[in-house]
């Protein structure tokens, strides 16, 4: 059996997320079902676990989900991290730059070289890109760093002009990465449903929703404020589907060289 909380998880919240799937296992036991003891925490593919018959619960992202997940796991449900300027289970990425940069709004990097995480992030790839095309400027694919600190990092030393970050980890950030000292926001996104949990075909997903629930409610009150996490929503598939998927970074690189007419 599996059970992962990747996508917020570091070494400062490490023990606030096992803390959290202990509640979680517990009442899963309390219902007769099956749990692992304990979360796996760096998993070197992430895509086994979602993919795993064994999974028992995970988080993704929206962009994994709606182009190669749905229709192979279940829905649970949407946490829901009180993200400023968002609804009940929604997010938005944060365009940062480096403090000392003249530029200080996002429609002023037309061109700009953007460090993202990883071709698959809505957050660092799919919707910076969408928003680029919405005001009519152009972010052109730097470097892939793996990660969204990576990705501050690579514009804090230069590497990259512009990144597009997850509010939920820029705000992690804020209290623990000193990078984010050099950094400036420049930028916000349009908010989309935010990083769901899923579990395999045939886990019951509501009673999965009710205990995860409940857990989040047990929560201390200091886990509560390090994660941000508040509760659990229902966003149904379609508006998951429903987000633009923009250009891969390869397809954009090859039309800016003139590859693809």
């Amino acid at each position: 059996m599996i059970a992962s909380l990747p996508m917020y998880d570091r070494p400062e919240t490490a023990a606030a997320n096992d803390r959290l799937w202990a509640g979680i296992r517990d009442r899963l036991h309390a219902e007769g079902l099956p749990a692992p003891e304990a979360l796996i925490h760096d998993a070197p593919d992430l895509w086994l676990h979602w993919t795993s018959p064994d999974l028992v619960l995970s988080q993704t992202c929206g962009l994994p989900y709606r182009s190669r997940l749905h229709g192979q796991v279940t829905l649970v449900g949407t946490p829901d991290y009180a993200v400023d300027g968002c609804g009940p289970g929604q997010y938005r990425s944060v365009f940062v730059a480096r403090a000392d940069d003249p530029r200080d709004r996002i429609d002023m990097f037309d061109g700009a070289g953007l460090a993202y995480n990883d071709a698959l992030s809505q957050s660092g790839w799919a919707a910076p890109q969408t928003h680029a095309a919405q005001i009519g400027i152009r972010l052109f694919p730097a470097l892939q760093t793996g990660a969204h600190a990576q990705s501050a990092r690579a514009v804090a030393d230069g590497r990259a002009a512009i990144a597009a970050l997850d509010a939920v980890t820029w705000r992690l950030m804020q209290r623990l990465d000193p990078v984010t000292r050099d950094l400036r926001v420049v930028g916000l996104t349009a908010p989309t449903p935010g990083l769901p949990l899923i579990t395999a075909p045939g886990h019951d997903e509501d009673i999965l929703f009710d205990v995860v629930a409940e857990a989040i409610a047990d929560m201390p009150d200091a886990d509560r404020d390090l994660t941000g996490l508040r509760r659990i929503v229902r966003i149904p598939a379609a508006a998951y589907l429903a987000v633009p998927t923009p250009p891969s970074p390869d397809r954009i690189v090859q039309e800016t060289c003139g590859l693809i007419p």
